[in-house]
């Protein structure tokens, strides 16, 4: 047994003794209780339990801890020699002059320690002052709301679901705006904002007004501190749908896990309302419920309907209503009419808003400086990366197969054994974010290599260059130019190129940790886009060299 320090000890004799009994007791509680008091789920996991010690001639609460089901009886002790010298509650530091407690380990145990203080320490059956506390907790727990009214929890987890299927972030960006008339349950409209292109945060933003959405766009992007951004973070009037990982993430794990490479079982959905006078609750009641599931099946529609018109280069004006099903407690289902529409206007105008952020001041001259040369956030990272030819036949075969197909723009010859291309194998969810970026771009208009050096190593490297048809580089893969295998490939990929007449390839393919990493299948290329063969001379970008970052 653990016995208090000498220094320790002569502290806690020189405080006061009351002339009072303290109660104390150390029990079990459900998550529902635990919740109430703490927000620690590693304390929590596998049930956790709370200390207590309580003044009985005054009736209040002195220490209270949580702790895990393994901690030791030194735990109790903590708990209370922080209710001698520091209690929670407004009472004076001091000692009691008598402790009860309904547990004969723990009356011995503090006998033994507590020897020197001059405190009784006795056994009672029942301890009636913190039986109240735990009763009174267990009630708020049965009261407290559910997250979602359970008479439309089911319906509301479908329909966050179905948005996860969508996945409208692969389409529409953050300040790409729509709204939703709905003129029920004292809203009158609502405005969709879209998280998820900067591939982190997933979610949908409902907000109550366009200016609390405009509002808290113009605090972010003025570079305000963390506190201020907190504050607008607080100050929103929204209702929102977020996602997360249902399994728990390693926080200290230095591969970032993206929530889009997650199977849509690991996936939960998070429900709840911000507000300025609120803050952030994770409760949605009836009436906040009941517009959530209109407005996510009128999104979820409108977004189904217009998924390629939505994607294309300009925002455009579409507009469209809806007749929403809502089902009633006496099981009737009542109709509710909607009608959603894009904001350009508004879009344009939040653009402009991160724009001005950027610092222009005008002078178009600064653009290309601002910009980086050649971009690396096009291809995924750990993608398989291979250059190589596809029999004739089977371009023909992909040409009518894969989910997205861009074909040349003149006819290819084809001579030699097939059609030189860059195969880009990664994640299924990986490879649609790709293809979704590159119809955003317009397209593919070359491939090319580029000389690049690091002569901090003395290296060269071919660097695999895609061009993209609004002028952008991007870089899809660094070669050795020492590596025997990358040079054989490259003689191959030049050769065939020639008798192409300057057509290629590119394939993207899913299946990266499958059986068919590194040869993937028929079934598991989901885009060809048959593009020009481009020289370095053409990118017009020189030699590249690696600079060190300060």
């Amino acid at each position: 047994m653990a016995a208090l320090n000498r220094t320790t000890l002569r502290r806690l004799q020189n405080l006061p003794q009351i002339p009072s009994v303290w109660e104390g007791d150390r029990r079990p509680l459900s998550n529902a209780d635990s919740h109430l008091m703490i927000d620690d789920d590693d304390i929590l996991e596998g049930g956790g339990e709370c200390i207590l010690w309580v003044d009985g001639s005054e009736g209040v609460v002195r220490a209270m801890d949580m702790v895990g089901p393994d901690a030791g009886p030194e735990a109790i002790v903590r708990a209370l020699l922080r209710a001698m010298e520091h209690p929670q509650s407004p009472a004076p530091a001091g000692r009691p002059q008598k402790i009860v407690v309904k547990n004969r380990e723990i009356q011995f145990y503090l006998r033994g320690v507590l020897q020197d203080l001059s405190i009784s320490i006795d056994y009672v059956p029942e301890l009636p002052l913190i039986d109240e506390i735990f009763r009174g907790m267990e009630e708020v727990a049965i009261n407290r709301p559910p997250e979602l009214p359970p008479q439309y929890a089911e319906v509301l987890m479908e329909k966050a679901a179905q948005i996860w299927q969508d996945a409208p972030w692969r389409t529409l960006s953050e300040h790409q705006i729509i709204s939703i008339e709905i003129n029920q349950w004292d809203v009158a409209s609502l405005y969709v904002s879209v998280l998820g292109q900067g591939r982190m945060d997933y979610g949908v933003l409902l907000y109550r007004s366009l200016e609390s959405l405009k509002r808290f766009r113009e605090r972010v992007v003025n570079d305000e501190s963390f506190e201020d951004l907190e504050q607008a973070f607080l100050g929103q009037d929204c209702l929102f749908l977020t996602f997360e990982s249902a399994a728990d993430i390693d926080e200290d794990d230095d591969e970032e896990i993206d929530l889009a490479d997650l199977p849509p079982s690991e996936i939960e959905p998070n429900f709840g309302n911000l507000h300025p006078l609120e803050g952030l609750r994770s409760i949605l009641y009836e009436e906040e419920a009941l517009t959530m599931l209109v407005a996510l099946e009128a999104f979820h529609r409108f977004f189904r309907n217009g998924r390629r018109k939505l994607g294309s280069d300009t925002f455009p004006s579409l507009s469209s209503r809806y007749r929403i099903p809502v089902p009633q407690p006496d099981g009737e289902i009542q109709q509710v009419s909607v009608k959603v529409s894009t904001m350009p206007d508004v879009s344009d105008e939040l653009l402009q808003m991160l724009g001005d952020d950027d610092g222009d001041d005008g002078d178009d001259d600064d653009d290309e400086f601002e910009k980086p040369l050649l971009r690396d956030d096009l291809v995924p990272q750990n993608s398989f990366l291979s250059l190589g030819a596809v029999p004739w036949e089977t371009v023909q075969f992909l040409r009518e197969s894969v989910q997205f197909h861009q074909g040349a723009e003149s006819e290819i010859n084809t001579a030699g054994d097939g059609l030189p291309v860059v195969m880009i194998q990664t994640s299924h969810p990986k490879a649609k974010t790709m293809i979704q970026d590159l119809k955003e771009a317009g397209g593919v208009k070359g491939i090319g290599f580029n000389p690049g050096e690091n002569p901090f190593q003395d290296e060269q490297y071919d660097l695999g260059i895609l061009q993209t048809k609004n002028g952008e580089l991007y870089l899809f893969g660094e070669f050795n130019e020492d590596d025997p295998v990358h040079q054989e490939a490259r003689k191959k990929w030049d050769r065939r190129c020639k008798l192409t007449n300057g057509w290629c390839g590119l394939i993207i393919a899913k299946g990266l940790m499958g059986a068919s990493r590194g040869q993937p299948q028929f079934k598991d290329m989901v885009a060809l886009l048959e593009v020009r063969w481009v020289s370095a001379k053409d990118l017009g970008i020189g030699p590249l060299q690696l600079m060190p970052m300060f």
